[in-house]
């Protein structure tokens, strides 16, 4: 059996928007990031009832499946009218066949008739890191991004509901936002920024 790198890592996700923002924000670790699809990795079952469990549970896939170190995310949109749904279920929230745009024209649909004051929402993600499959204190870290959902879709950068989501720092929907910033303010960032500087320390316990 070949020997493993050490900083070899699966990333545990078929999104590509989330692998292209987490591979940008990690590239400054030294980690050799990889997406689980190079070894055809089924997607895992979610089937936990919160962010931190699916993204545990995606991350134990990973890390069994390849014998590699694994970061999962798992993020969603939560809406204070909607008694945070979509919540978990945001990327399935039309259907299990559904794309961003029937997600977006579902939430949109559900929020018609409701004013901006009573729209306000949530960006949250969690990221896992574990060193193998069986590993007990895995790294868990977390992001929150605040803003509100809009009336009709904006601009065209970014995925998923990105352009119904109003920020509140910047003034403007979060498909708007350049690359750059969205990948220093945006909820991903915030776990991805804990993640990095958790990491060297983390990696050193046994």
């Amino acid at each position: 059996m070949s020997e493993i790198n050490p900083k070899q890592v699966v990333l545990a996700s078929g999104n590509q928007g989330k692998l292209r923002e987490i591979t940008a924000i990690l590239a400054s670790t030294g980690l050799d990031l990889r997406a689980q699809s190079e070894w055809q990795l089924e997607e895992a079952e979610e089937t936990g009832l919160s962010f931190v469990e699916n993204a545990l549970i995606k991350a134990r896939h990973a890390a069994e499946q390849t014998g590699l170190m694994a970061i999962a995310d798992d993020s969603g949109i939560e809406v204070d009218a909607l008694q945070g749904a979509p919540g978990i279920y945001s990327a399935r929230y039309a259907g299990p066949n559904c794309d961003t745009t029937d997600n977006n024209k579902k939430l949109l649909d559900a929020l018609q008739g409701i004013d901006k004051e009573q729209r306000s929402a949530r960006f949250q993600c969690v990221i896992v890191a574990m060193r193998h499959a069986l590993d007990p204190t895995p790294l868990i870290c977390s992001g929150s991004w605040e803003g509100h959902i809009m009336q009709q879709p904006s601009g065209d950068a970014g995925f998923g509901y990105d352009p119904i989501f109003w920020v509140n720092s910047t003034h403007c929907a979060a498909a708007e936002l350049a690359t750059e910033v969205k990948n220093r303010i945006s909820h991903r960032a915030q776990a991805l920024q804990q993640l990095k500087a958790l990491l060297p320390i983390w990696l050193l316990q046994t």
